[in-house]
This record gives C-alpha cells, sequence and structure tokens, in this order.
C-alpha cells in the first residue's frame, strides 16, 4: 500500500462512527507521505423545490448546508490532532454520490477511496444500485470498503484470485492482486493466502455428451487450477500451506476461506461488468462484498476503461 499516498474518504453523514476515516488514517501511517480528503456529496431535493426563493437565495442556502457539513467534517478530525497527515475537507452539493465520488477522484488525482459498506437487501440489489457497487464497476481507482473488524498485525490476508482464464488481461489482474496483497501482508507483518474456486461440473454437459465422464473433466479441471495456483505462489514466494483452492462459486468460497483464515483483509479483482449484464448478474466482487465481516481492497484491471 505503499503507493497510496492521495487518498478520498467517503464520509457517511448519518453515521455516529465513521470507520472508513479511521481505516484511512491507519493506511497513511503506513506511507512515508500521505495526505487524506474528507469528502461528502449532499442533496436535499426540497431546496430545488422552493419556488418562494429566488435563485440566488437558493444557491446562499445551499452554501450554508455546505458550510455547515464542512464545519462539522472538522469535529471528525479531532482524534487526529495529532497526526502528521495531512487534512483536506470538501463538501459537494450533487444529487448522485457516486458521480460526486469519481468526479473528485479524477479532479483530485486520488489513488485509494476508502468507505463504508453495509449489507444490501435484495430488493435494492434488483432495483437500486448501491454507491458501493457504483464504484466497485466504475472507479478508477483501487476502492477499500470498510466494515467495522479491525487489522491486525500478525494475521491473515487473503488474496482471491481467478485462474480460470488464461487471457493476458486476467493474468494481469491476478498479479496485480498478490502484489498488492503482498505488500500489505508486509506492512502488516502478516500472512499471506491465496484462494482460487473451480467451478462444479455442468450437470447439462453430462446429458448433452455421450461419451462425457464428469469425474475425468473434474480432475482435469482441478488440475489447471492447482499448476496454476502454484505458479502463482513459487513467483510471488506464497507458503504452500497458505494455498487454497476449493470447488465451488467464488462468492461462496472466497467468504467461506476468509473466515476460515481470519483474514483481517480480502483483496480481490472486478471487471467492472455494467450495464444489462450487470443488473442481470452481478459483479463476483459485488457479492463477495456482503458475505464477508473483514475488509475489502476491490482492484480494477490496468487496461479497463470507465
Amino acid at each position: 500500500m505503499i503507493k497510496y499516498q492521495h487518498i478520498l474518504v467517503v464520509i457517511d453523514p448519518v453515521a455516529q462512527t465513521q470507520p472508513a476515516l479511521h481505516r484511512a488514517v491507519s493506511v497513511a501511517a503506513l506511507q512515508e507521505q500521505a495526505d487524506i480528503t474528507l469528502f461528502m456529496p449532499i442533496y436535499d431535493f426540497s431546496y430545488e423545490m422552493t419556488s418562494i426563493l429566488s435563485s440566488s437565495e437558493r444557491d446562499e442556502m445551499r452554501e450554508g448546508v455546505l458550510q455547515g457539513r464542512e464545519e462539522w467534517l472538522k469535529t471528525l478530525l479531532t482524534p487526529y490532532a495529532n497526526s502528521k497527515v495531512t487534512f483536506n475537507l470538501k463538501v459537494v452539493w450533487h444529487s448522485r454520490p457516486f458521480e460526486a465520488i469519481i468526479q473528485q477522484v479524477d479532479e483530485g488525482h486520488h489513488d485509494l477511496v476508502v468507505k463504508s459498506t453495509h449489507k444490501h437487501t435484495l430488493i435494492q440489489s434488483v432495483i437500486f444500485t448501491p454507491t458501493d457497487w457504483h464504484l466497485l464497476r466504475k472507479c478508477p481507482c483501487p476502492v477499500l470498503l470498510v466494515k467495522e473488524q479491525e487489522w491486525r498485525m500478525g494475521g491473515n490476508v487473503l488474496a482471491a484470485i481467478n485462474c480460470s482464464s488464461d487471457e493476458e488481461e486476467q493474468e494481469a489482474l491476478n498479479s496485480k492482486i498478490i502484489a498488492e496483497s503482498t505488500e500489505v501482508a508486509r506492512l502488516l507483518t502478516a500472512n499471506l493466502h491465496l484462494v482460487n474456486a473451480y467451478p462444479i461440473t455442468p450437470v447439462n454437459m453430462a446429458l448433452e455428451i455421450p461419451d462425457f465422464d464428469p469425474t475425468v473433466y473434474k480432475a482435469a479441471v482441478k488440475k489447471h487450477h492447482e499448476r496454476t495456483l502454484y505458479e502463482y505462489a513459487v513467483r510471488f514466494d506464497v507458503e504452500s500451506d497458505c494455498l487454497h483452492l476449493k470447488e465451488g462459486l467464488a462468492e461462496e468460497v472466497i467468504p467461506e476461506c476468509a473466515e476460515q483464515t481470519q483474514a483481517s483483509l480480502v483483496i480481490l479483482g472486478s471487471v467492472g461488468r455494467t450495464g444489462f449484464s450487470a443488473a442481470l448478474l452481478g459483479n463476483t466482487a459485488e457479492q463477495v462484498v456482503d458475505k464477508l465481516a473483514c475488509d475489502v481492497l476491490v482492484l480494477r484491471p490496468d487496461s479497463s476503461q470507465l
């Protein structure tokens, strides 16, 4: 995490505690030099609907609200008065928080977004796309979604990779995930674990292909994943007893492994699927986030486009 020097913390305007800010300060403390921007997009539709006020009066009212929230942000910094980290404050009037966050990332050249996350209900996941999920799909820099669990020095960091594909982009993303996880584990004096899920044998293949042998197929798939996972372990000097290969869906395997290893942080990648396919299928990263009790750092492929 040594490269994260310009950190953007998304402040929750209704939360009594701000675990994202606490975690951002912890990350900044691992750097030689870092600055943190406390960012809060706010919007109140009633201000736009007030017909008795002129546009200039509405602007003044909005400006007053923004200044009031900025003063509140200053109170959040009281516990960090002796910190060597440089803090900046920014409150913006914007009706779509994720757009405001991404705009700020671009304008402020931030290299990490830190945000608290909460459980999403099924109805939200189908009809409303939460800000977290928009960020996973579209944020150009890594996103750290924070839960309540603390990072433990000497604990475990879990890197989730995908060994199914031999495509260059996937291999590059896997390498990026492991390299980042290696650095985090070093800074936290933690143990690095790698996890990979290989797919369950499709039942329809046995029905459609007369000579299909599911046992042979499963063994071949498992062997391929074992070999690929081992190659990554050798390349990044990961201990063999810290490798976890399990059959099943990634969104089930990764949380199970995180719980078994008592991981303080899970690092994974997101291809950032958008549009109709995202509405129907979702992204593995999004499904994993809701099932984990620990923090999640989500990385995007270097070549991904918004």
